[in-house]
């Protein structure tokens, strides 16, 4: 069982910036890809970004290629979602999600879920 707790976010007005991290408990971090889902009041939770286990490879929806930034340290157990130019349309309850990778899908599929953490971004 993985046990995921999402922290840092906010309110923040546009065009600003604010960054999220998850830290997990245990000793299999590495073992895992993480990611990062958002959902909006209304909508489906979608996928954001995703890092492989390593963190050499990071993938992103094409809503933030650009402006966000995910990475972890797996040292500290955590992943890091670095949101900058912040728009309303991201406000939304930010999850991240662990999963172990067998077919080479970082955009689904996750196993396990954090509780989420709120980010608002003021017009």
């Amino acid at each position: 069982q993985v046990q995921l707790v999402e922290s840092g976010g906010g309110l923040v007005q546009a065009g600003g910036s604010l960054s999220v991290s998850c830290t997990t408990s245990g000793r299999t971090f590495s073992s895992y890809a993480m990611g990062w889902f958002r959902q909006a009041p209304g909508k489906e939770r979608e996928f954001v970004a995703a890092v492989s286990r390593s963190g050499g490879y990071v993938y992103y929806a094409d809503s933030v290629k650009g402006r966000f930034t995910i990475s972890r340290d797996n040292a500290k157990n955590t992943v890091y979602l670095q949101m900058n130019s912040l728009k309303p349309e991201d406000t939304a309850v930010y999850f991240c999600a662990a999963k172990r990778i067998y077919d080479g899908d970082y955009y689904s599929g996750y196993d396990y879920w954090g509780q989420g953490t709120q980010v608002t971004v003021s017009s």
